[in-house]
């Protein structure tokens, strides 16, 4: 075993996370359904999402029952709504495929959906003590640290270099501690910024810290502009209720439920009836929201319109009226919850 990895296991059985809930198990389905959920996201955010999640649907075939909008609806609000469709698919297949028992060999496990190297060994390693190799955020900083890596770690050339140093200091035995004690490390000490170098473990071996380029390592993904869109979204309001459509099963908020949206910010009177055949009054205009996405910026102008009348037909698939409690609990994208949450607050009717 090398020296990396036997400071880093004693590190984490006296100093490491132990008491997390999807630790303490050897369950599949608890430890993959954390590492989706972990995935872009932090511990202190999941946490609350995941004991819901695992109550809601305690077990494989639980959640392949279900419909995509309720494990949508258990999900909003945590964001990357693909990994929740990913999941929900996964469970299926394993309910289809593998008689309902989640697979142990390693490459079937890259198989599901949304189920990627790192994740998949992540999986492996815990709950079935494999020894694989994860390289996830927190593990690619440790290592471009330690070793002095420099470049962005997310350009191909740099993470195959990280992959194979985090292939050769792979201990033969303690897998669990050993990757715990990987991701422990990156999300407690070797943080992106203020770490804290003198509890380190590894610091009498790190690079960067030899070097005085902790701060600068690892090598900031190259900034770009990203693209700024606007939308107006219609909030049609009649008796207390809003209407909500479902949006396309792919894409941003796939398969969610929203406002409908329009880039006709002038005729909104017109555009209301034309498309939805409803009269309506239009009301004040809410203030505008932005949300940030991975690849652009959207700014959001809520509409507020008063429906005088409406016909029967719009009672139809991939539209829904509810009342705004019952809409804030459904399977809808963060900003349109803020907007709800808004118009409860100013009990606007």
């Amino acid at each position: 075993m090398t020296d990396f990895a036997n400071r880093l296991i004693a590190w984490q059985k006296e100093y490491g996370r132990h008491n997390l809930p999807w630790q303490n198990t050897t369950d599949p389905y608890a430890i993959w359904v954390s590492e989706i959920m972990l995935q872009q996201t932090q511990v202190s955010a999941v946490i609350g999402y995941y004991q819901r999640f695992m109550a809601h649907f305690p077990t494989i075939e639980a959640l392949a029952n279900a419909t995509q909008d309720e494990v949508l609806a258990h999900w909003s609000g945590l964001g990357y709504y693909s990994r929740a469709r990913n999941l929900h698919n996964a469970a299926q297949t394993i309910m289809d495929k593998h008689g309902g028992h989640f697979p142990q060999h390693f490459e079937t496990i890259q198989t599901l959906s949304g189920i990627g190297r790192s994740t998949a060994a992540a999986i492996a390693s815990f709950a079935f003590n494999q020894v694989q190799t994860i390289l996830d955020g927190n593990v690619k900083r440790v290592l471009a640290r330690h070793f002095a890596i420099s470049g962005w770690p997310g350009s191909p050339k740099v993470e195959k270099s990280l992959w194979t140093l985090a292939e050769g200091l792979l201990p033969q035995a303690e897998m669990v501690a050993y990757t715990q004690g990987l991701m422990d490390l990156g999300a407690t000490l070797c943080t992106r910024s203020k770490p804290q170098c003198s509890s380190c473990p590894l610091n009498s071996s790190c690079e960067a810290y030899k070097q005085n380029r902790v701060t600068e390592l690892p090598t900031p993904k190259p900034k770009k502009t990203i693209p700024e869109k606007q939308t107006t979204m219609l909030i049609f309001m009649q008796g207390g209720e809003v209407l909500l459509e479902k949006r396309p099963a792919t894409g941003i908020w796939g398969g969610l439920w929203s406002f409908p949206e329009t880039e006709a910010i002038e005729n909104l009177v017109t555009h209301a009836h034309n498309t939805f055949g409803f009269d309506v009054h239009r009301e004040k205009q809410l203030p505008v929201l932005s949300h940030t996405f991975t690849h652009f910026k959207l700014h959001i102008h809520p509409q507020l319109l008063h429906v005088l009348q409406q016909p029967a037909q719009v009672r139809e698939s991939g539209l829904l009226w509810l009342n705004i409690d019952d809409a804030i609990g459904a399977a809808i994208p963060t900003p349109v919850r803020k907007i709800l949450l808004s118009l409860k607050h100013d009990k606007i009717r």
